[in-house]
């Protein structure tokens, strides 16, 4: 049996996307004297945040105070918002008067490059102490005796094609960590074996929102003696789960 070597922490963020790199930033402006560390599938940070995107800057600001001054990839100021419905044959052009009482009126937004904003968000991260590790895909959540997750395990190194150990195996490490954040996505792979081993439905999607939305106003008096899992949704995602009917 092999034997997987531990790495222990207080905090431990699968997944380095923005929502995962802010967290831990956070976490760690929270609390300087805990340890916190990220672990990312992808060979490098942003590898896989290729898109671009518009970027309210609020949130960023509380975070990160000067980014405007220290971030120097593309950041361009959205001038004009174009929001089309469209049509078998074109295109129908929404008034500027609705656009602006909708969600979708970026004035004082920008629009940043994620596989430039990302990496800097990691050094952000990095230079408060975080332990960012890129190249590291987890495989499976670790649970104790009382069925709670505990941290997580890397996947093994050197494994050949038809699953058997190569010359360079080395068994996965073991993150044990006093709270698991997952980071991935609602379609993460490790998301998904949890949403199935808890039976995380509907009912419970919802109070997990209002969870997150109480541990975050209260994030500097967490219990030590619980661990939350938080579940990062994509709109798309939540959307589906909580209004649209399953099929029968």
């Amino acid at each position: 049996m092999a034997v997987h070597e531990q790495m222990e922490y207080d905090f431990c963020v699968v997944g380095a996307g923005p929502a995962g790199l802010c967290c831990a930033l956070r976490l760690k402006q929270l609390q300087p004297d805990k340890s916190v560390c990220v672990l990312e599938k992808a060979s490098a940070l942003g590898a896989q945040s290729i898109s671009g995107a518009v970027l309210e800057p609020g949130p960023l600001e509380r975070l990160l105070p000067h980014w405007r001054s220290d971030y120097t990839g593309m950041k361009v100021a959205a001038a004009e918002d174009d929001v089309r419905l469209m049509t078998r044959a074109g295109s129908i052009k929404l008034a500027d008067w609705m656009v602006r009482m909708s969600p979708l009126h970026n004035h004082g937004n920008f629009i940043v490059s994620l596989g430039q904003l990302t990496p800097w968000l990691g050094q952000q991260a990095e230079a408060l102490g975080v332990d960012v590790f890129p190249g590291f895909a987890v495989t499976e959540a670790l649970v104790d005796d009382q069925g709670g997750v505990k941290g997580v395990r890397i996947g093994d190194m050197g494994v050949n094609k038809d699953g058997s150990e190569g010359p360079n195996y080395a068994p996965g490490v073991e993150i044990v960590a006093g709270t698991t954040v997952l980071a991935e996505g609602a379609r993460g792979s490790l998301s998904k074996q949890l949403i199935e081993r808890y039976q995380l439905g509907r009912a419970y999607l919802r109070t997990g929102l209002q969870g997150t939305l109480a541990a975050a106003a209260g994030a500097g008096q967490a219990r030590p003696d619980r661990a939350f899992v938080w579940l990062a949704a994509g709109c798309r995602d939540l959307w589906r789960q909580l209004f649209v009917p399953p099929r029968q």
